[in-house]
């Protein structure tokens, strides 16, 4: 069975390769990759990545769509702020020369601006540089009743970090900056948080999340990060968002400490990891420069790979169980992307030791292994595989780009089991005619799997073994969706500036009635506004209307409003 997985997969890749270049003939595309897709950027500098939810992402992104920047790979984020701009520099003289194109070079132009400093370092003398990225102020007023469960009922506010929040007053003061010095390069973001106390779940309704869905009874384990049991304090908590101690070596950087990872092409959420919980402490090889191997690059293309390994907080099913995630994605022409991932949770306190001898046995291991092995010291560990894709459509290459994320458990990939897969599709316009400031998003979701014998969400995000599944302090690492799920997402955004933007969201998320007795219903309204004032400053402003129902909870309908004001001041950006 693992062979014939691994083949399909292979096959799948090979046969996606082969359509897609007999598409972009039919298209009147060369389906040849170009010298300068190819170029591997080898310089010996170091750089910081960019953190995820910077606005250059979006604006690379957008300009990917647009049909540029053909060397970013959107499932493998974060990018070093060299790594942005060599994929800029590889589009310069397209971009310079489409003169009827005036929305791609206005977000060229912004995003060279932004990292010229970085080019012309990286050219000169290698010299100790410092700064001071960012200082900002967080102002968060909620009324009503959120949701912050992400493993059970859903969340209210998604893929920020697991930032504390509850009904009332909430605030974050934080900083970022960095040092470069040759190879070496170091990042810092920290804040202080704010949140009010809050009631929290009653203790009836966490006896039962714990004991009959998630198999961790409360009486062993009284306190569960995953189950928000009231009374919930107050938070007056520092905290380092960020903080990596990254050296180059031939086109990777060789990372330690606490950094973004965001593992999918979707911009709402990212099925394996994403920043919709804290970040977690790791040790990171990342192949941050498109690496073209002969002869085999002539059928796949360019490759990036990644890998991490780190500890998970919150589990007490086992305690403090550790984490590694190998991806490796493929070019194989310049408008199709696509990548598998793996991530594998292993050891913990009572179950096995974390060792180097668990490790290898955790990461060689593809086969289902009995009941007999899981609960020995011999449990490979909870596996979790990926697929995804992003393919800018033949006859619309500037115009329209589909992709999909999808997720599997105890399965090589999701290509071997698609009945056992989650899976998060979108389709983004990155123009409308007339209109090149628009652009619009569509994203659906679902870890609601077809196959009739998966309930009681004891499938994907969760394990027999590795009860509290893919979170990290009580929130899942990947998709805002969570466990035996649907949903969907959807932006319409007017674009100011490549840095200004206004936008229009809409999130549902559902809970089956099989996970969640009576199921839960979550619609999200939303209004987000981004401006920069006198060159150095920029506003922020979102208020967004949720309305929800979650029976097991609270009976009837219920809603919150949230309103946010973030002000930021940038002392390094270009005017």
């Amino acid at each position: 069975m693992k062979f014939l997985s691994l083949l399909l997969c292979a096959v799948l890749g090979a046969a996606c390769g082969c359509l897609v270049a007999r598409a972009q003939n039919a298209g009147g595309e060369p389906a040849s990759i170009t010298p300068d897709f190819a170029v591997d950027e080898n310089t010996g500098v170091g750089s910081t990545y960019v953190p995820v939810d910077s606005w250059m992402y979006s604006a690379l992104d957008r300009l990917h769509a647009l049909g540029y920047v053909d060397t970013a790979y959107l499932g493998l984020r974060p990018w070093t702020r060299l790594g942005m701009s060599h994929m800029l520099e590889r589009s310069a003289a397209r971009i310079e020369s489409d003169s009827g194109d005036n929305e791609a070079r206005a977000i060229y132009s912004a995003l060279m601006r932004e990292l010229q400093p970085d080019i012309d370092r990286a050219a000169g003398p290698q010299r100790l540089h410092s700064e001071l990225d960012s200082v900002y102020l967080i102002f968060r007023g909620i009324e009503g009743t959120p949701l912050r469960d992400s493993f059970h009922l859903g969340q209210s506010l998604v893929d920020d970090y697991a930032r504390p929040y509850e009904s009332g007053f909430n605030n974050y003061s934080g900083l970022s900056g960095r040092v470069e010095a040759g190879r070496f390069s170091f990042y810092f973001r920290g804040e202080i948080q704010h949140s009010p106390s809050a009631p929290g779940y009653s203790p009836a309704l966490a006896s039962y999340l714990a004991d009959t869905l998630d198999l961790v009874p409360l009486v062993e384990d009284p306190v569960q990060d995953t189950i928000p049991e009231g009374p919930i304090a107050e938070t007056n908590d520092a905290r380092v968002m960020e903080a990596t101690l990254s050296y180059h070596l031939l086109g990777h950087e060789l990372s330690l400490g606490k950094s973004d990872h965001w593992l999918g092409p979707d911009r709402g959420a990212a099925m394996l990891w994403s920043n919709n919980a804290e970040d977690i402490y790791d040790f990171e090889i990342d192949r941050v420069e498109p690496l073209r191997v002969p002869l085999l690059s002539r059928l796949i293309g360019p490759v990036r790979y990644d890998f991490f390994v780190g500890s998970l907080k919150g589990h007490t099913y086992p305690n403090d169980p550790w984490v590694h995630m190998e991806k490796i994605s493929f070019k194989p022409t310049r408008n199709l992307e696509f990548g598998f991932d793996r991530l594998t949770i292993w050891g913990g306190k009572g179950h096995e030791p974390v060792t180097l001898r668990t490790f290898l046995h955790s990461f060689f291991s593809f086969q289902n292994v009995t009941p007999a092995v899981k609960y020995s010291t011999k449990d490979p560990g909870a596996r979790f595989g990926t697929f995804d894709f992003n393919y800018r459509l033949p006859f619309l290459r500037r115009w329209v780009t589909l992709y999909t994320d999808s997720l599997v458990h105890d399965d090589v990939s999701p290509v071997s089991a698609p009945r056992r897969s989650g899976v998060h599709p979108g389709l983004y316009l990155a123009r409308f005619p007339g209109l090149e400031h628009f652009d619009l998003r569509v994203e659906g979701a679902s870890t609601d799997t077809p196959s009739a014998s998966i309930q009681s969400g004891q499938f994907l995000y969760w394990e027999d073994v590795q009860r509290q599944g893919p979170t990290n302090k009580g929130f899942l690492v990947g998709d805002w969706v969570g466990r035996q799920g649907k949903g969907g997402e959807a932006w319409l955004t007017y674009h100011l500036s490549p840095r200004e933007e206004l936008q229009f969201e809409y999130r549902r998320a559902k809970a089956a009635p099989a996970f969640i007795p009576g199921g839960t219903t979550q619609n999200d309204y939303a209004v987000e506004a981004r401006k920069r004032v006198l060159g150095t400053l920029e506003i922020r402003a979102r208020v967004q209307y949720e309305g929800w129902k979650a029976p097991i909870y609270m009976t009837g309908p219920q809603s919150d409003t949230n309103a946010e004001l973030e002000i930021t001041w940038l002392p390094h950006a270009p005017r």
